[in-house]
């Protein structure tokens, strides 16, 4: 049974009460990793707040697996849709970490999902405001005509973010025209409701999940939160393909 076949046989509530859950937990977890190393300020039994913590630390990983969308049509993935693991990445154009991690780390994800090990999936959360919205508008429409990852990549060239400016209309349009796209067609794409509608629900998913800081990560079902170095995604990949041989 395909995972699509699978995702419409669920009942309706499912989902929705699994983001619910999984936004929960989420937020526990970015708590966690950034409060877990400030343990100087108080100890002892009597200490408040820490039998709770302790609780929190034994909850058993959630698996944030159903935010992987694996349909054959999505054009901002890559890596084959049954592949093994998946990464879904929530990003913004105008973010500095999410420019450094596509530059210094994306490189090596895009070689394992060449591998066939890797699924990636793009998802914008655009939380940076409508110059980012438009840029995600822009890849969508470079997608449309098969060039999502050349126009996603020029958008964050030398692991830097454009300016507001560099990412108007025109000047979105221009960039299809430097990459050899149709931008007659690429304009209408841009403005399409079918273009709006995949970017906003891309979105919804990640502010859903409590991705409301980007980078966010989910590898193998497991989130990672900012621009970790590549040795952290290369380990945590390395370990969820052991967990499913």
């Amino acid at each position: 049974m395909s995972a699509s076949s699978t995702r419409s046989q669920r009942p309706p509530w499912v989902v929705p009460v699994a983001i619910l859950a999984a936004t929960a937990v989420l937020v526990v977890l970015v708590v966690i990793v950034r409060t877990g190393g400030d343990s100087g300020t108080q100890s002892g039994a009597d200490s408040p707040g820490q039998g709770a913590a302790a609780e929190v630390e034994q909850v058993e990983e959630p698996d944030f697996s159903f935010a992987e969308r694996r349909d054959d049509d999505d054009l901002l993935a890559a890596g084959p849709v049954d592949a093994p693991v998946g990464l879904v990445i929530f990003s913004d154009y105008q973010c500095p970490f999410c420019a450094s991690w596509n530059a210094d780390t994306l490189p090596a994800m895009m070689q394992r999902a060449e591998a066939g090990e890797l699924r990636i999936e793009w998802r914008d959360v655009n939380v940076f405001g409508e110059a980012s919205e438009r840029a995600s508008r822009a890849s969508y429409a470079a997608g449309v005509q098969g060039a999502f990852w050349e126009y996603h990549d020029v958008l964050f060239a030398d692991g830097e973010t454009r300016s507001e400016q560099e990412l108007s209309d025109d000047a979105l349009i221009d960039l299809a025209a430097e990459l050899g796209l149709d931008t007659e067609r690429f304009a209408q794409d841009l403005e399409s409701e079918q273009t709006r509608e995949q970017i906003a629900e891309n979105a919804r998913l990640g502010l859903e999940l409590g991705a409301h800081s980007t980078p966010t990560f989910i590898l193998g079902g497991q989130p990672i939160l900012g621009a970790q170095p590549t040795e952290v995604f290369v380990d945590a990949l390395d370990d969820a393909l052991a967990a499913v041989e």
